[in-house]
């Protein structure tokens, strides 16, 4: 829909404010006078534009509405783990920012209209610790790169995150092994898979386009990548949240991927990473008038690719640090 968007006059109010000051005269008021009539100018037209604002609200999808219909929602066992039973929470997705689609949250099971977070919980991690695994199987590599330049995008961005200050994550990676095959989500919907639990975060692999479109409309055409949150039964701690058991990210085999040019697999892991850390999208989507993506603010964690981004800023951090800072001690 068309109308005025005006989300970023502070920002542009700032940057005006201060050439003003730049070009202030003491000795010529009628100068000054001028001046200001100029960057008011400025301002109002800059902050105000007509834009294409684009729909990115948090959905609450339920499965009713998707291909896996109780496929997805059905809670089963993990092999080996006697009593151990899981169900597919909600999937989180980016998209590629080309066309007015954007990252939504797909939840897989109806709860009214207040959905329910989901985290880790300490003591509860299937492997043992309370640091938090991550785990990349190269047996479904891009069609693009090979699996030594994919791997070394994720273990970046995974890096990355465990570098924060904030926090104190212990993020350790599981070695991969071939005989390993993970896919939980990609089991049930018919693309090979187990049941098997292997790290906390699961870095899954690349699928072709017919896996993304279980998420939405002709998903595969926009969806460069997904993650997966698969909580336990019940709610162990009692903070009226979703007790967290894994999650698993997948990446969309039907696009073009790139080390450090578009589309770039460590911008697009870190995010997805962000999502495997219980962050969220965050930023407001909108479309100037030539037609390209803004997001206000820019992060890591928006809703569509819009260019590389290797580094956790500021507005990452917050929500990052706000759920991470006292762990285990939640």
């Amino acid at each position: 829909m068309k109308k005025f968007y005006c989300l970023e006059f502070f920002g542009k109010f700032l940057v005006t404010f201060k050439w003003y000051l730049s070009q202030y005269q003491p000795e010529n008021p009628m100068k000054n006078f001028k001046t200001t009539m100029v960057a008011s100018a400025i301002l109002l037209i800059s902050a105000c534009q007509k834009n294409d604002v684009v729909n990115e609200e948090k959905s609450s999808i339920t499965t009713s509405n998707l291909k896996s219909n109780t496929l997805l929602s059905t809670p089963r066992s993990l092999n080996g783990l006697l009593g151990k039973k899981v169900s597919i929470y909600s999937a989180e997705y980016i998209t590629s920012g080309q066309g007015n689609q954007v990252g939504q949250t797909v939840y897989f099971s109806d709860r009214g209209n207040k959905q329910l977070e989901a985290d880790f919980v300490p003591g509860l991690s299937l492997d043992g610790t309370d640091n938090i695994s991550y785990y990349v199987d190269n047996n479904r590599p891009s069609a693009d790169l090979p699996v030594s330049v994919t791997e070394s995008a994720i273990d970046r961005a995974m890096k990355t995150w465990d570098n924060v200050q904030c926090s104190n994550l212990g993020i350790f990676k599981v070695p991969y092994n071939p005989a390993i095959t993970t896919g939980f989500v990609s089991a049930i919907l018919g693309y090979g898979g187990s049941f098997d639990y292997v790290a906390d975060i699961t870095h899954a692999g690349w699928l072709p386009k017919g896996f993304f479109d279980s998420l939405a409309p002709q998903g595969g055409d926009f969806i460069l990548g997904v993650t997966f949150t698969l909580v336990f039964e019940g709610d162990a701690d009692n903070n009226g949240k979703q007790d967290v058991a894994f999650r698993e990210i997948y990446y969309n085999d039907g696009f073009q991927w790139n080390d450090g040019a578009h589309y770039d697999v460590e911008t697009i892991a870190l995010h997805e990473s962000g999502h495997g850390l219980s962050q969220a999208h965050f930023g407001k989507a909108f479309r100037s008038g030539n037609g390209k993506l803004h997001f206000a603010p820019l992060a890591v964690m928006n809703a569509a690719y819009s260019g590389i981004q290797t580094t956790i800023g500021k507005t990452d951090l917050a929500g990052h640090c706000s759920n991470w800072a006292s762990w285990p001690n939640k």
